[in-house]
C-alpha cells in the first residue's frame, strides 16, 4: 500500500512540474512571443510604415507649442550699398532701393485691439530704414519701431493686431535655477530657418557680458548663460523654460576665446537678457520711446581687473577690500562730483553688495532721476557710507 501511494505521489509531482515548466518557458524565452515573429513578405509586396500608435508629446513639445506661434523673424531693410557698377557705367543716379541688411528674431508679448507688441535686440534693427516682421505663419507685415535702447540691447516694435493669435508670457527670471531646462526658438541664419527650436540648460546666472555700443563705448550687462544652441539670427528671440514662459531674450554667444595667441573655438556659451531686466526696459520704451537712466558721473573699473602693480599705485594693495568698483574719475557737475574721489572703492549700493561695474549699473538703473541712493565705499582702508541724490541722467554724461 505504501509503495502504491509513493508511486502516485511521484506521478503527481511530475505532472505539476511539467505544467509549471510549460507556463514559465514563454517568459524565459520571449522570442516565442507573437510580436517577435518575423513576417515574410512576397517579392512584389511594398514596404509600409508601422501602424503602431504612440504618444510623442512631452514637456518640451508642450512648452514649445505654448509660445512658438508668438515667435517672429525680424527683417532689417536698408538702402543697398553702391557696388561700384554705377560709377563704372557713368551713372550719377542714387540708389534708393532697400535691401535686406540683416535678420533676427523677436517674440510678441502683448496684444491690444489695434496693435501687437514684440521685443527684439537693438542690434537686430540698428540702422533700419524699414522693418518687416515675418509671423510664424510665414506671412510678412510691416513693423513700426516704438523705441530702442543700446545699453540694454532691447527694442520694441509694434505691428497690426489682426493677424496675431498668440502672445508669450514672461517668467520671473529671479526664480530660475542653474541646471533647469532652457529652450531657444528663433531664426538662426535668417527667416529661411524660422521657428527653429534648440534645447539645453541654464548654465549660469548673472554673467557679465561686455560689448561695444555704436558709439564705441564699452557696455557691460548681466546675462543668463546657456548651452542651448544659438546662432546668428537667434538674436532677439525668446529663451523659454519648461513651462513655455520667456525667461530671457537671446542676445549673443561666444564663439572663440582670445586668451591664447591662436584663439580657442568655443561651443555652448550663449547669453540672454533676463526677462525681468527686459520687461523693465520694455515698459519704459512703450511709455517714452527711450530709456532715461540716472547717472552718477564716474569713470570706473572692477577692482578684480587691476594687476598687483596697479593696486599698489592706487594704494589699494591692502587686504581690507578684495572686491568692488574703483572710481577712476568723476565728472564735474554730476552727482558724484565732490562726494566720491579717485581710488574710492564702491562695495555696496543701497546696502547690497556690488562687485562689478555691471552690478553697479544694474543697481543704479533700478532707480529714476530724482531718487537718492546709499553708497558704501572704502577710502584709505576705512569704510564710509553716503547718500547721493541722482539729479542727472546718462544723457548728461560727457563722451
Amino acid at each position: 500500500m505504501k509503495k502504491t501511494v509513493n508511486y502516485l505521489l511521484i506521478l503527481v509531482i511530475g505532472f505539476v512540474g511539467g505544467l509549471a515548466g510549460t507556463l514559465v518557458a514563454p517568459l524565459l524565452h520571449p522570442t516565442n512571443q507573437p510580436n517577435q515573429v518575423v513576417e515574410t513578405k512576397k517579392d512584389n509586396e511594398q514596404t509600409t510604415v508601422s501602424n503602431v500608435q504612440y504618444d510623442n508629446q512631452n514637456s518640451t513639445t508642450t512648452a514649445v507649442e505654448k509660445v512658438q506661434n508668438a515667435v517672429v523673424s525680424v527683417i532689417n531693410y536698408q538702402k543697398a550699398r553702391d557696388n561700384g557698377y554705377r560709377s563704372i557705367l557713368g551713372s550719377n543716379e542714387t540708389n534708393d532701393e532697400l535691401a535686406v541688411a540683416g535678420e533676427g528674431s523677436g517674440v510678441i508679448y502683448k496684444k491690444t485691439d489695434q496693435f501687437a507688441y514684440l521685443v527684439t535686440n537693438t542690434h537686430v534693427i540698428a540702422g533700419a530704414e524699414k522693418i518687416d516682421i515675418q509671423l510664424a505663419s510665414g506671412e510678412k507685415v510691416e513693423g513700426e519701431l516704438i523705441g530702442s535702447d543700446t545699453y540694454a540691447d532691447i527694442a520694441v516694435i509694434k505691428i497690426a493686431a489682426d493677424k496675431v493669435k498668440n502672445v508669450a508670457e514672461f517668467a520671473n527670471s529671479d526664480k530660475i535655477k542653474v541646471g533647469e531646462t532652457a529652450i531657444a526658438i528663433g531664426s538662426p541664419l535668417g527667416s529661411i530657418y524660422a521657428n527653429t527650436v534648440t534645447q539645453g540648460i541654464v548654465s549660469s546666472l548673472s554673467r557679465t557680458v561686455t560689448s561695444k555700443a555704436e558709439d564705441g563705448q564699452t557696455i557691460s550687462t548681466n546675462a543668463i548663460q546657456t548651452d542651448t544652441a544659438i546662432n546668428p539670427g537667434n538674436s532677439g528671440g525668446p529663451l523659454i523654460n519648461i513651462q513655455g514662459q520667456v525667461i530671457g531674450i537671446t542676445s549673443s554667444k561666444i564663439t572663440s576665446s582670445s586668451n591664447s595667441a591662436a584663439g580657442v573655438a568655443v561651443e555652448g556659451m550663449g547669453f540672454a537678457i533676463p526677462a525681468n531686466d527686459a520687461v523693465n526696459i520694455i515698459n519704459q520704451l512703450e511709455k517714452n520711446g527711450k530709456v532715461i537712466r540716472p547717472a552718477l558721473g564716474i569713470q570706473m573699473v572692477n577692482l578684480s581687473n587691476l594687476s598687483t602693480e596697479q593696486r599698489k599705485k592706487a594704494g589699494l594693495d591692502s587686504d581690507t577690500v578684495k572686491t568692488g568698483i574703483v572710481v577712476v574719475s568723476t565728472q564735474q557737475g554730476l552727482p558724484a562730483d565732490g562726494q566720491l574721489k579717485q581710488y574710492d572703492v564702491i562695495t555696496k549700493i543701497d546696502g547690497e553688495k556690488v562687485e562689478t561695474t555691471s552690478d553697479l549699473q544694474s543697481a543704479l538703473y533700478k532707480h529714476t532721476v530724482g531718487d537718492t541712493i546709499s553708497i558704501t565705499y572704502s577710502r584709505n582702508g576705512k569704510e564710509k557710507t553716503i547718500d547721493i541724490k541722482l539729479t542727472h541722467s546718462t544723457e548728461d554724461l560727457s563722451n
